[in-house]
């Protein structure tokens, strides 16, 4: 694990890319044709931590997702351990939480590495170990802007080659609730970036409080402007079951007889898929399960699954 702290100089990333040099003729594209026709969209990329999505969704570089939810539904502890698959596939993850302190990101997802909610010393060691070349921590606490968070992405891609950038969240970024026009041009910056680089962008932000937390929201549910979602090229919405838990406090539900929680694939631009994706929660190890029946598995962290194609 490396740590980015703000007392580096991003002015030389403030600008983005000369405008000339995107100016190619058609055929430069050829080669990257051919490829969507050999190989869909929907195989290719980073796969989610589920096997059961594989065949169905992806997280490909150069696509800015957007990962809404109402607070304290889980999206911060969903895009960790979605990281963690992330780096086990050969993936460069930085985590820009403005929210959280680098230390408390690193324990809950020592919790979901080991599949323990008190990982061993030499575990914790080990894992911090195999992070290093593949997860970057940019320790900023507070609010930061937008043109400093697209420098600090900048960065991340031109001098440590990662591959995913994740912002948590969009309110931590400098702009208004009410701000739609400023939402809609840091948005707009973030999916040019991730277009124009090939670096995968992630952004977190909060959805709509409705008349309650029993409905999963969708898309157009995203709090501030709608631009957030349209120029997304995937929506993955993160749900927690509300009402399976008043259930079970009333002792009036089978445990498992209904998920915990909801990964809505609202948009997927690039896939042909859309739907829900049923997840059950570990509180243990705050890891999501893909069935019931299953038990969180601890990482081999020597081993690396297998090669996705890009």
């Amino acid at each position: 694990m490396n740590v980015i702290d703000d007392t580096f100089d991003f002015d030389a990333y403030l600008q983005g890319p000369d405008e000339s040099a995107m100016v190619l003729p058609a055929s430069a594209w050829v080669d990257e044709v051919i490829q969507a026709f050999e190989r869909p969209a929907a195989v290719t990329g980073a796969a989610l931590p589920w096997s059961r999505t594989h065949n169905t969704v992806r997280l490909r570089r150069g696509e800015l997702s957007i990962w809404p939810g109402m607070s304290g539904h889980g999206k911060s502890v969903l895009i960790g351990q979605v990281a963690l698959g992330l780096m086990a596939q050969g993936e460069r993850v930085c985590v820009a939480s403005m929210e959280m302190k680098p230390a408390a990101t690193m324990q809950r997802m020592c919790r979901q590495a080991f599949a323990s909610n008190s990982p061993l010393a030499r575990d914790v060691r080990d894992l911090h170990a195999w992070t290093d070349g593949r997860l970057w921590l940019y320790a900023q606490m507070g609010e930061v802007s937008p043109e400093r968070i697209l420098a600090v992405a900048r960065y991340c891609w031109d001098l440590h080659g990662v591959t995913h950038f994740i912002i948590d969240n969009l309110l931590s970024c400098g702009i208004a609730e009410d701000g739609y026009d400023a939402q809609k041009q840091f948005v707009l910056a973030l999916a040019t970036h991730a277009h124009d680089t090939g670096q995968a962008v992630h952004l977190l932000a909060h959805s709509r409080k409705g008349a309650n937390e029993l409905t999963p929201p969708g898309k157009f549910d995203v709090r501030g402007s709608t631009s957030i979602t349209d120029l997304a090229d995937n929506v993955f919405s993160v749900w927690r079951n509300r009402g399976k838990e008043l259930a079970q406090e009333e002792g009036r539900h089978d445990k498992d007889a209904e998920h915990d929680a909801l990964m809505i694939v609202c948009k997927h631009r690039h896939g042909e898929w859309e739907g829900r994706i049923p997840l059950w929660f570990d509180r243990r190890s705050q890891t999501y399960l893909q069935c019931a029946a299953d038990q969180p598995k601890a990482m081999a962290l020597m081993a690396e699954t297998d090669e996705v194609e890009f």
